[in-house]
Order: structure tokens, then sequence, then C-alpha cells
């Protein structure tokens, strides 16, 4: 079922509003083009209402916020949602800061997201308060294992109830729900979070997949990941001796371009609850 997911974003082609951070919008804009999807970036205020009507999807991280962009991503999230373009938020370090926590949460009041997703503290943070991110990365404590797996996705799911939305927890072990299911991801590996990006990346990349199966938004998310961690897996065996995270970026990058259903389809690795 993945595999239709990817060879609709091919096929489609959809273009994708970023309004995301300045430390990652390259990655972002490259991964896009790589699954056969088209980036453009705007964050003037002046403009994004016009730049988002001529798109399928907007994606908003606030990974580096100030007073201008928080009223552009407003501004924007307002029209996309008026055109029910597919929408996500990805509300980095939410926790972290005051400021982040109540953006995040301010959005999510405002617009009417198809997708939440972020690290576990992160979520943690606005659904329960609890401010456990260390920056931008999830606390070692709130890691999603196997012991608390049950737990986990009882709290994603209830979660995505109490927003309407779907809720996307990232990993070492991701969680993709609804008010009704779950998907529990094992794509991926460790070395990923050694790379600055990786979590922008999947946001864009998995803007562009539920922009491109606006029928099915569980399973275009779910497929997002599925294909993001895998990705992860084939360029990590390309890496040879000497080479280290910078490189790693790249061969990640080469194999989302590379990416086909049916590699996909063989590779993904998933529970569905």
């Amino acid at each position: 079922m993945f595999k239709d997911c990817l060879e609709n974003v091919r096929k489609k082609k959809p273009l994708i509003h970023n309004i995301t951070n300045y430390v990652t919008v390259n990655d972002v804009a490259n991964a896009l083009l790589a699954i056969g999807a088209s980036p453009i970036m705007a964050d003037e205020g002046e403009e994004v209402e016009e730049i988002t009507s001529i798109c399928d999807g907007l994606n908003i991280n606030i990974g580096t916020l100030n007073k201008h962009t928080i009223e552009a991503m407003k501004i924007a999230g307002k029209k996309a949602s008026e055109l029910h373009h597919a929408l996500l938020l990805d509300p980095v370090g939410a926790g972290a800061s005051s400021l982040r926590s109540a953006t995040a949460a301010s959005l999510m009041d405002e617009i009417a997201f198809d997708v939440v997703r972020g690290n576990v503290s992160e979520l943690k943070a606005l659904a329960l308060g609890a401010a456990s991110t260390q920056g931008v990365d999830a606390s070692e404590a709130d890691v999603v294992t196997q012991d608390n797996l049950n737990e986990m996705v009882h709290f994603t799911m209830n979660y995505a109830k109490k927003t309407n939305k779907i809720i996307a927890i990232t990993g070492a072990i991701d969680l993709v729900a609804d008010r009704e299911h779950c998907f529990i991801i094992y794509n991926g590996r460790k070395e990923m979070s050694r790379i600055t990006g990786t979590g922008c990346m999947l946001s864009g990349i998995m803007t562009a997949f539920l922009a491109a199966n606006s029928d099915n938004k569980l399973e275009a998310a779910a497929a997002a990941i599925c294909t993001m961690g895998l990705a992860g897996e084939i360029g990590y065996r390309y890496l040879t001796e000497g080479e280290g995270n910078a490189s790693y970026r790249n061969h990640i990058i080469d194999a989302l371009y590379h990416m086909d259903g049916k590699t996909l389809e063989e590779g993904a690795r998933y529970e569905w609850r």
C-alpha cells in the first residue's frame, strides 16, 4: 500500500510551500526534489498568502522563530486551511522555551493541520506541558521502546483524538496515529540523529505525501516515515571509510532520489494496530 503513496508523489509532483528553519532549508528543498515533489520557500508576510495559494501543501517548521515568521505562519496557515491544502506542523523545540511552546499551541488552535510531527519530548510538551526537551532533541527518558510501546501508542492515539489531527512521533521507533489506528514503524538508523535536518526533511516529504494522497492521510504519513527511514538504511550502506555525517546526508538524499515503490514495499517494517 505504501508503494502507491510514493508513486502518487512522483506522478502528481505536488508543490510544497515550506516556512521552515534556515538551518536546514536547503536539505528540505533537495529532499522534496529527490522524491519528485517541488519546493518553494517563502516566509515574508506580504507574500505568503499568495505563494501558498498556488501550492498543494504547507509545511510549517518552528525551528528558528522570530516575530515576523510567526505572523507569516499564521497568515499562510489560515489561507492553506481555507483552500483545503495539506498542512503539517513541525513543533521543533517545543518545551525548550515558552515562546516555542506558546507558538506551537497557538498555531494548532488557529490552523487546521492534518499532521503534527515531532519527537516524543516535543509532543509531550504540547500535550502535557512536560518540558523535557534538550534543545531541539528528545530527552533520553522519553525514548519509545518495546517496554513502553503500549503506553506510547495509547498516548499518541489519545492526543490524536483530543486534537483531531494525525500525530506522528518520530524516533528510534516511530508512531503515526489517528483516533482509531496506529502505525508502529521500525525503519531508520540511530546515526540519522547525528545529521542536522533529517527531521526537517521528513516534514517536507510528509507534506508532499499528504498532498498527493489526500484520500488516505494516515497511510500517507506512515509511508513518508518508512520512505525516510529506509533511505537512512540504504544510505548508511553506501558510507565508505573516512566518510561521516556530511556524506551520510548526501547518501540519504540520493537514496530518496532512487527510491521506488517496489523498494519501499519490500523494505518497509511496521505494525498496524
